[in-house]
């Protein structure tokens, strides 16, 4: 892949974003905690059409180093404000470290207006790769109405503890009336700058395209 952004870490949190199309202003961010990265980036289509990327991957709640899930939720709060405030063709990736109908996922598709390609397709769970009882859709991708979905497949086992889930979108924006996501209320905005406010965090903390 001719394009990539790279960040190595030794604390399971390191990123690799890599593109066939030509990403532009990159950016890599710690929105939330010091050493959890997210991925920014203007992904450049072969129209010349330009898309936001935003790839993350937010550390879960767990009982041996952080009961709560508020860093998690507050880094997905602001990337979907700082969405919703765009009228940009969007994309949001990620293991998100939380299943498809939870609060904070639901939270996040009402803020931000995005539309998750799962919805009448199927659960597509990615998580566990080795227990095939146990398994959860941790891996997520939510597009803007200016994409319709061609095809979601989840792939064969890789040796990695999560499936890969591969999405093809199409970029058809004539389409936008025919597409509805979720909508927020004053009670979602205001559970989201609660959410946001307790790790001191705002929209204006994410990246945005110049493009």
């Amino acid at each position: 892949m001719p394009h990539t952004m790279k960040c190595p870490l030794d604390n399971l949190y390191g990123m690799h974003a890599y593109s066939r199309l030509t990403l532009d202003e990159k950016e890599i961010s710690y929105l939330i905690e010091d050493d959890i990265p997210s991925m920014h980036a203007v992904l450049e289509l072969r129209t010349g059409d330009c898309v936001r990327m935003h790839f993350l991957h937010p550390a879960p709640p767990s009982p041996s180093e952080n009961p709560e899930s508020s860093e998690r939720d507050a880094e997905l709060v602001i990337v979907a404000c700082s969405v919703a405030d765009s009228d940009k063709p969007s994309i949001v990736t990620g293991d998100l470290n939380d299943v498809a109908w939870s609060r904070t996922t639901r939270l996040f598709r009402k803020l931000s207006g995005l539309l998750d390609p799962r919805v009448g397709r199927g659960m597509f769970n990615t998580f566990h790769a080795n227990y095939p009882f146990l398994r959860w859709p941790l891996d997520h991708l939510f597009h803007s109405e200016h994409f319709t979905v061609s095809s979601i497949q989840r792939l064969p086992n890789i040796g990695s503890d999560h499936f890969a889930l591969l999405t093809k979108l199409c970029y058809t924006p004539a389409r936008c009336a025919g597409q509805e996501g979720l909508e927020a209320d004053g009670s979602d905005r205001s559970l989201a700058s609660s959410i946001a406010g307790q790790q001191d965090a705002s929209a204006a903390d994410v990246p945005e395209p110049e493009k």
